[in-house]
This record gives structure tokens, sequence and C-alpha cells, in this order.
């Protein structure tokens, strides 16, 4: 389930942060988020431990271990805190519980397929875990789950070790059965840890413990009190200490373990009453031959109203995977067992139903050599129950399936609202991250067409005011003899040659940090020092362009087949900018410098860069290479004198052009 999946992801969130997680997904080639409910193969869970190996560079054990571990904390944290602090008192009840609280959930997780645990006590006070699993490679998750646990819930470190990995032979079906010694470590004395511990030894040392505290005030009266009712209570005689250790367990509530049960010399109960208030149930010797049957089961499967057949013509075992044999049984005695109706063998009416499942506990019977199997029907749901035509009536009063039938069908139906919940919520993650990338799309035009500052402003319906820049460069360049280019070719020729060209010119941009103001067919300008004032306006225009010419060169003029030629010319002075309209706004300069610096191209010669006197004060110290061109006649200007720009003394081509 995507519950497994999600607590995956969280634990590497956690730990090593988002970027690891995006690293190990894409890797393992799996979706960002799992929904709750949600079956998933477990090849993506599988993938997900595998790459967070390799990403880490941690051994799996460990992985699985640490994830061990994180699951029982999630799982707290997902509400199961209560239900799994009362599976048991210490940790072998724990333990010992675990497949039925799997099996509890199973009503809700239908297609869960959870591991079986099996567990044995020693006389040293060690355990031997049994742990089976359809899934390999896992078993290390095991340690990190029940040392979390223990140590939460009973305050005991366990170290666990294991000591046989087979394949398994005891359960039917391929199986991976690994055996774990666990050694018990307690970190409080045996006094406060009382409660928490399996151990014998433990209780008797805390009862003769105290025993010896009792104060003689404290043992008169609890003598005086066995006087009045020691009769009442245990009419078998016992030492005082017995008689006192019952009084207190009855009192107090301490010593639960010293409670003693009291059996009447026969049994107050006639079969057919037996039989009619347990009606699910069956007593069965060690040839599996039926020897008594409730009056439902018998309903159901009328073969049993024949006493002596054996059960496993009309059942099979479904969990645990174990043959059907007393041994088995006996070894599994723990378990909890679901049986399932042979269809071969049920009545014809029940031919096109669904076999009937029974779930409940195995009881031996030392004196009479016999199995009793206490069951219920296992029904999840009121469809379950119609499509086997049964009613509610069916199942005794006091057989609490009745209200966990009804429970659980408002249980799914919550489910199933939550699932939708969880889904809507993931379809909106989704579009709000397709938003979030359309956005940035919408941005990253935007911004290519205003600065980023003036852009944000206009988002924010504010009014862009002029702002004046008292140093700054300006570059225009022009393809030469475009004209005559554009009368010899086809309009997408131009079109293909001009993309070309501009494609190297605006990464150019970016490489050498200036703005780029407009193109109107073959001219390009640029500026420097706008809308962020530097420094440095004049040597990256100059290098801009520069890296221009050379960009040039990969460019075919579609006429001639030989690269185009371009003129470039720069001119450093003040200019005013603003965006200038509303429904196309476009981010304008304007003052003489921008007239100057056009005039320095159309005045330029090909693939040369001219500069103006004013460029050329800012660059001279630069370790530019620069020549003297002289004065020329400028249209509107008159005389001026100006200069070509040859090369960067300090910077290889590469540099220039922004390659590595």
């Amino acid at each position: 389930y995507g519950f497994i999946n999600t607590c995956l992801k969280s634990l590497v969130v956690e730990k090593y942060g988002e970027e690891t997680w995006e690293k190990l997904r894409l890797q393992a080639g799996v979706q960002d988020s799992f929904l709750t409910f949600e079956v998933y193969k477990d090849e993506i869970t599988m993938q997900l431990v595998d790459k967070a190996c390799k990403v880490l560079g941690v051994p799996a054990d460990t992985v699985l271990r640490e994830f061990g571990k994180y699951f029982f904390e999630f799982c707290k944290r997902s509400g199961y805190d209560h239900m799994l602090r009362t599976l048991g008192g210490n940790l072998y009840e724990f333990i010992e519980n675990l497949d039925a609280l799997h099996s509890y959930l199973s009503l809700s997780y239908q297609e869960m397929n959870a591991p079986s645990f099996r567990v044995e006590k020693n006389e040293d006070g060690s355990m031997h875990l049994h742990y089976y699993s359809d899934r390999r490679g896992l078993c290390h998750i095991v340690p990190g789950i029940i040392g979390a646990a223990a140590l939460d819930f009973f305050n005991i470190e366990i170290s666990m070790k294991i000591v046989n990995q087979t394949e398994e032979e005891e359960r039917t079906g391929k199986k991976e059965h690994i055996v774990f010694l666990v050694t018990q470590k307690p970190l409080f004395p045996c006094k406060e840890r009382n409660e928490f511990s399996s151990s014998s030894q433990c209780f008797v040392d805390s009862e003769k413990q105290f025993e010896n505290q009792l104060n003689k005030e404290d043992l008169e009266k609890a003598k005086n009190a066995s006087g009045d009712r020691g009769n009442s209570v245990c009419p078998v005689k016992k030492s005082h200490w017995k008689t006192l250790r019952g009084i207190i367990t009855l009192g107090k509530g301490k010593l639960l373990r010293g409670f003693d049960p009291v059996y009447p010399k026969s049994l107050w109960i006639d079969t057919k009453t037996f039989c009619n208030g347990l009606p699910f149930h069956i007593v069965f010797d060690k040839e599996l031959k039926v020897k008594q049957a409730g009056v439902s089961i018998q309903k159901i499967v009328p073969g049993l109203q024949t006493m002596g057949i054996s059960l496993d013509q009309y059942f099979r075992i479904i969990h645990p995977e174990v043959p059907f044999a007393i041994s088995s049984i006996q070894k599994f005695i723990n378990s909890q067992f679901v049986f399932q109706t042979r269809r071969e063998m049920m009545p014809e009416s029940w031919k096109e139903r669904p076999m009937l499942e029974l779930r409940g506990q195995m009881m031996w019977m030392e004196s009479l050599q016999c199995m009793l199997y206490l069951c219920s029907p296992l029904l999840r749901t009121l469809h379950e129950l119609e499509e086997r035509q049964m009613h509610i009536a069916d199942i005794a009063p006091h057989d609490v399936t009745r209200d966990l039938i009804l429970l659980n069908q408002q249980r799914l139906a919550e489910m199933e609202l939550s699932n939708q919940l969880e889904r809507k919520k993931e379809e909106l993650r989704i579009l709000s991250k397709h938003l979030e990338e359309e956005k940035k799309k919408t941005e990253a035009l935007l911004y290519a067409m205003l600065p980023q500052h003036v852009a944000n402003q206009l988002k924010e319906g504010k009014r862009v005011e002029a702002g004046e820049f008292k140093e700054c460069t300006i570059l225009f360049s022009d393809v030469v003899t475009f004209t005559s280019i554009c009368a010899q070719c086809e309009p997408i020729q131009i079109v293909l040659m001009l993309n070309s060209m501009y494609l190297r010119f605006d990464r150019l941009t970016t490489v050498h940090d200036v703005y780029k103001v407009e193109t109107i067919g073959d001219a390009y300008m640029v500026v420097g020092g706008v809308p962020v004032p530097v420094p440095t306006h004049a040597e990256r225009v100059a290098n801009f362009a520069l890296g221009m010419i050379m960009a040039a060169k990969g460019v075919q003029n579609p006429v001639s087949g030989n690269p185009i030629q371009i003129r470039v010319g720069i001119h450093t002075g003040p200019v005013l900018a603003g965006v200038v309209g509303e429904k196309m706004p476009r981010y304008c300069l304007f003052g003489d410098t921008v007239n100057i610096a056009s005039r320095m191209e159309s005045h330029g010669v090909p693939s040369k860069i001219h500069l103006s006197s004013s460029a050329y004060q800012c660059l001279k110290y630069k370790n530019f290479e620069i020549t003297e061109r002289g004065e020329i006649e400028v249209k509107g200007k008159g005389k001026m004198h100006t200069y070509f720009l040859i090369r960067n003394k300090s910077a290889t081509e590469n540099e220039i052009m922004g390659r590595p």
C-alpha cells in the first residue's frame, strides 16, 4: 500500500532533504507521491530501497533497519499509537499479537499481504522470533521495528541476531523463514519494570521483595481481611502469603500474575446449550475427525452433522499457511486460524456464492486429546454478508462480529471518502505544480520583453517611472547588404538566417550580462549599465561585440553561401529609460546617446566594431586592443574622431564565446 512508500519518502526527506528524495525517485523511476489506500507494486518499494543504498552509500541491511525504526514512529504519528500500545503487556505478548493486528487491519486494507510472526520463549529468558514473508530480503526491517517498540513501550533494549535462514518448510507455498534470537537488556531494575518483563524469575524476586517490605500492621490487617473473605473467595486451603497475595490482587490490582483461577468440579452447561451458545465452533481429534460442531456451522456445512468425518475434507487452512495436520496447528496454536470451506463439498445452493471463511483460535484439550476451534464468520461488510445469503441473526448476539461488520461498513465508507479526498488533493497538487511551471514560462517570456524589476512592478499594478542613467554603453549592429540579400531570397530563408543569428546573439547577452533592448529587421540593439547600473558597462558591451563578430561567422548567407558580415557601432553616454505603451509595453531608451550609437553602426565597416570617442575613453585602459580610425563625417553630427575595437588582450575566444 501507498502508506509504506509514503513512510519511505518521509524518512528520506526528514533525514536527508528534498533534493536527495528527488534524486532517489528519479533514479528509481517512480512518482513523487503515493495515495495511502492505493495498492502499488512491490517492485516500486524494492527499487526505492535499492537506489537509497546507492545514493546514500549505505548497506541494504542498515537502510532497512533504519526504515524499520522510522516505520514504527511513522505508524504512531499516523494514529496507530494506542492500537500498538494495547497489543500486549510485555514484548512476548506484543509480538504474539502482531498477526492479530494484521488480521484486523486487513478488514480495511483488504489486499494487504503482511508478514507473519511466531515467538517461542527460552529457559534463559531469551526468545526465538520466527518471521515468515513472501518478500525476500526485507528481514532486516524486523529488528528495527521490534527494537523501537521494545524501547518505547516496555523500556527495554534488545539485540536481535539471525540464527537460521531457510526456505519455508513449515508453511505451504514458498516463503522466507528467518529465525531471530532476541535477547533483552533491561534499562531499569527488575522491580521497576515488573509489568514489562515476562521472566518468571523476575516476578519471583519482586514477590519476595514485596513480602519482606510489608510491615507488621499491614500483615495483621491482611490476615483479618483473609478471615473475613478467605472462605468465600477460595475454598482451597492456602498459606497466609498466598491468601494475602490473592487479597491484594483483588483489592488493588497489584501482583496480577499471582491470580489462581477456580474451576467447577463439573461443567454446568449441557451439550445443546453449548452448541447453540457457540454456534461457530468445531472440536476435532488428532486424526482431524470431527467430534462436535456448533449449530450455525452445521447449517452452512451439513456434512459436519455426520460425526467422525475428516475436517480437511470440508475446509482448507488459509492462514497461517500450514499443512492441515494437528502437529502444524499445535506449532502455530497462538496464531489466529482462518478456515475456508471447500466448494466441492458445499450444498448446491452455495455453488454460486463466495466461499465462507471462519476466523478464530485453536485450543488444545489435553485430557480429551482434541482441538477446539472457537471461531466466527470472517465477514468485513454487509455486502459480503449478503453475497453469502447470510444475516446478522445467524451470528450469536454475544459475538462482536455483528458489531464489527456494521462498524467496518462505516469505516470503509469513511476510507473511501478519505481516498477520494486524497485523490483530489493529489490532483490539486499536480495542477498546482503545472500552474507553477506555466507561471514560470509566462514570467520567463515577460522577463525576455522587459527588465525583471520593471515587469514585477507592472504585475503589481504599479506605475513605472522613467529613470535617468548618467552613463551607459549602447551597441547597434546590422547585416551588410541585407537589402540585397532580401531581394534575392525567399522570405523563409531570411527568417531562418536572422533566427540563426539572433539565437547566437541572445546567448551572448546572457554570457556577458547585457540587456537586449530590441531587434528591428536585421538591426540588433544592446545596452550595458541599464536597467541595472554597473561600472563595467563598457567592457561588457565590448566583449559582447567581439563575440558577435565571431558568432556571425557561423551564420550562412543564403545567396552566396558564405558567412554573413555585420557592422557594429558602440557609444557611451547618458540616457533616459522607461516603459512605453500599455497593450504591448516596451522598455525604451531615449537620448542623443542612442542616435550616436546608431550612427557609429551605420558609418562602420563590415566585420569591424566602430567606437565613438567616449566609448574609447572607457576602454583604453581596460586591456583591449584598439586602433584609431581618425576623423570622419557623421550625418547630423559633423566631424567625429572614432576608433576600431580589435580584440580583448586578456580573454580567449572560448571565454568571449562563453564556451567551457
